[in-house]
């Protein structure tokens, strides 16, 4: 079937139930795309125009939503889609040539289609499995951990056999929460409404004092005081007020959310109950990354089994006039969705492109009215202070950055996984706990965080030292810093949303940069033209991607230069290209044969 061939009538009948199913609303936009491409394979543009139609939106507006996300396809993509996981740590095992092994078995290019329509074989950006990697997703929703060359060669065999995937062998997709080390919110969880009743025994703003008190920062990298948020939040003037869940964690070498949101996802919703109740909220809503749609059938039970207690829906725990429930939505494959206001826009069904701001969405958020948005540990950490109160909260770790964070562990140590430790704990024994050897870097709150070298393990994870989201991705010195960079340089690349200049083509200018160096034709001028783009694109672009784009970069150029001097061809300018051979053509053509003389002249 063609891109513009009209609809069978089972077609037809699909996509009228999805948009039932969602009520014809247009803010489902997203959902109703990603869940009519899962039983239809991809999204044919006739059914992008009724899609239009019945929502009462423009064809271009649906089709710029449909393209914007790498999870949907508007040409027909393979029956089998095989999405590798491209991130550092997973190449460090080996995942690349795992990939070529699979694609020369099934006889299909990377990024391509087979002739017959049966696979597709590619990358995609840090699927969260970086403890049990190499990782990869079989039509976006199925997980496939520990890869190794027999697994991809029985994958294979599946594959040509048409074999169901979710009829493959079950330990495959087996992922396992991996808890090295448990503090306050890793630990004995509140009993369910436990969390609920303490904040009912306060008013609202009672409960919005001690969460001040506890002095709880956002945990999603920002480190925003959540009392003061909610405090704006509640006081804003709106028809209505929102909860959100912020559970897009899309940055590389971060999966301390999955297992929050596995283990832990009634202290989750009740964190953000309590929220609701601090700030006037009748609904909530998550944003559930699209490489988790696998934990959505459970995390959609947890919210059905604490309707049935009364810990959602109308007058919860017998509260009259507390009415309060959630809904998860499902990206489609967007790190930029992470940034709150990128990540509202993808909820009101457009393109999850940044807003500017002010206004702030405390103030004008989802739907334009007040709306607080938080991360899955953050909600986690209010329901643990809402039943032992700010001031126990405040004595743990460190007088500006109080409590504990979960760390997701990853690379070159024996013991991957998630660690919990109490703020102002020092770097160096986070190392020794999970069994690093020979470190020689380790990159802190992902790409867009801080990399230290050996001389800065006494350093303290802590917003007033070394500020994390959660990341902490260790290299040996078997490893080329330079190699790591270049990575991240083409994940920001590929992640941009492409609304600004200076990102779109910043980010892009500083993958070729890179690519040169690595093909060796770099020179030292070349290294200044990285740190010319990195002040650029640090002062001038719309959102904080492009700002922290460069990150990685600046750091490990001043802390690792060997690592990029290795690759220089000269101290003077060289040309990204083989001159030599681009005039072979000439030439040839010409009858000369001055191959390589005064070749000078020309740079």
């Amino acid at each position: 079937m063609s891109a513009n061939s009209p609809l069978s009538a089972q077609s037809v009948f699909e996509l009228q139930s999805v948009l039932q199913r969602h009520g014809h609303d247009s803010h489902a936009l997203v959902q109703i795309l990603r869940q009519f491409q899962a039983v239809h394979g991809w999204l044919p543009r006739p059914a992008l125009r009724q899609t239009a139609a019945a929502l009462g939106l423009t064809l271009a507006h649906v089709e710029g939503v449909a393209g914007f996300y790498r999870f949907f396809h508007t040409q027909p993509v393979g029956a089998y889609r095989v999405l590798f996981s491209d991130n550092i740590t997973d190449r460090m095992l080996g995942s690349e040539a795992l990939l070529r092994h699979l694609c020369g078995l099934l006889k299909v290019a990377p990024e391509q289609t087979r002739a017959d329509g049966l696979v597709s074989i590619a990358t995609t950006s840090c699927t969260g499995l970086c403890d049990q990697g190499t990782a990869a997703l079989i039509n976006h929703h199925q997980v496939i951990t520990r890869l190794n060359p027999e697994r991809i060669a029985q994958m294979a065999e599946l594959i040509e056999h048409q074999v169901p995937a979710a009829q493959w062998p079950s330990e495959w997709s087996q992922v396992d929460d991996q808890i090295r080390m448990a503090n306050v919110k890793l630990g004995v969880q509140p009993a369910p409404g436990a969390g609920i009743a303490a904040a009912l025994a306060r008013e609202p703003q009672a409960m919005l004092d001690d969460l001040k008190r506890s002095k709880l920062r956002g945990r999603g990298g920002a480190g925003y005081a959540t009392g003061t948020k909610w405090q704006l939040c509640r006081n804003a003037v709106g028809q209505a007020h929102y909860v959100v869940c912020n559970a897009d964690e899309g940055e590389p070498g971060t999966f301390k959310d999955r297992v929050l949101l596995t283990r832990y996802a009634d202290t989750l919703f009740e964190g953000m109950t309590i929220a609701a109740w601090s700030i006037g909220a009748k609904h909530g809503l998550m944003y559930l990354r699209g490489e988790y749609r696998y934990l959505l059938e459970p995390l959609q039970a947890a919210l059905h089994r604490r309707r049935e207690q009364g810990l959602l829906g109308a007058s919860i725990q017998g509260k009259a006039g507390f009415d309060f429930d959630i809904s998860i939505h499902v990206g489609a494959g967007a790190y930029v969705c992470g940034e709150e206001s990128a990540l509202i826009e993808s909820l009101e069904g457009k393109r999850g492109v940044p807003r500017i701001r002010p206004p702030f969405p405390v103030e004008h958020g989802y739907l334009g009215q007040p709306t607080t948005v938080n991360n899955v540990e953050t909600f986690c950490a209010v329901t643990h202070i809402a039943v032992h109160r700010g001031d126990w909260w405040a004595r743990i770790g460190t007088a500006q950055s109080t409590g504990t964070k979960i760390h997701s562990v990853s690379g070159d140590c024996e013991r991957p996984g998630i660690y919990e430790y109490p703020f102002g704990t020092r770097v160096g024994r986070i190392l020794e706990d999970c069994g690093a050897r020979d470190t020689q870097a380790v990159q802190v709150g992902g790409p867009s965080g801080v990399c230290l070298s050996a001389l800065e393990f006494d350093r303290r994870i802590s917003f007033e030292d070394v500020p994390t989201a959660g990341a902490f991705m260790v290299f040996d010195r078997s490893r080329d810093m330079f190699e790591v960079a270049r990575n991240f340089a083409h994940f920001f690349a590929h992640e941009s949303c492409g609304f600004c200049t200076p990102c779109r083509v910043g980010t892009e200018l500083v993958v070729r940069q890179m690519d040169k160096l690595k093909r060796g034709y770099g020179s030292s001028a070349d290294i200044q033209v990285l740190y010319e783009l990195d002040k650029l694109m640090h002062g001038a672009t719309h959102c904080g991607l492009g700002a922290g784009a460069c990150n990685p970069l600046r750091d490990t150029i001043a802390k690792f230069r060997p690592a990029y001097e290795q690759h220089l061809k000269s101290l003077h300018f060289v040309a990204g290209f083989d001159m030599d051979a681009e005039l072979s053509q000439a030439r040839r053509a010409t009858g000369r044969n001055d191959s390589g003389a005064h070749l000078e002249n020309f740079e």
